[in-house]
């Protein structure tokens, strides 16, 4: 299975918190930019951060369930090999700038799709999510 790269632009207060943030916290590469938006290579797939002066308020509080616990609604991330997963877990876990929702775990221990992951909010309050996966053909298991 191949997946191709993927596009999401969302709102941010402030481009240059933003740009250290994608850049120095989570390792994305900066792409294009103007004085409104930036673009981040994060994983292989193509952020844009589309400068809102509304952005952290409308960072949403609601939740969802999975596996017991909440998850915030909406939120976005990448599905990571174990290796990525561990990896970036491990540099995020050395930070004291991180605002953590939930701490890096495994969901779904011993049935289809189990994984690790972990939530964090940017700079604007915007949830990210990064999942980990020992066998990426269980990214879709039923």
């Amino acid at each position: 299975m191949t997946i191709k790269p993927f596009h999401l632009a969302f709102p941010v207060a402030d481009l240059e918190t933003t740009r250290a943030f994608y850049r120095d916290v989570l390792g994305a590469k900066i792409g294009r930019s103007s004085e409104t938006w930036v673009d981040f290579d994060l994983f292989g797939h193509q952020l844009s951060a589309h400068r809102r002066a509304d952005a952290a308020e409308r960072a949403a509080d609601a939740t969802g369930q999975v596996d017991g616990h909440a998850v915030p609604i909406p939120h976005f991330g990448v599905v990571l090999s174990m290796e990525e997963f561990s990896a970036l877990a491990e540099r995020l876990s050395q930070r004291d700038d991180v605002d953590w929702i939930e701490k890096p775990m495994v969901r779904f221990r011993g049935e289809p799709g189990e994984q690790a992951t972990l939530f964090l909010r940017d700079p604007s309050g915007n949830a990210l999510e990064f999942k980990g996966f020992a066998d990426m053909a269980a990214v879709f298991a039923a």
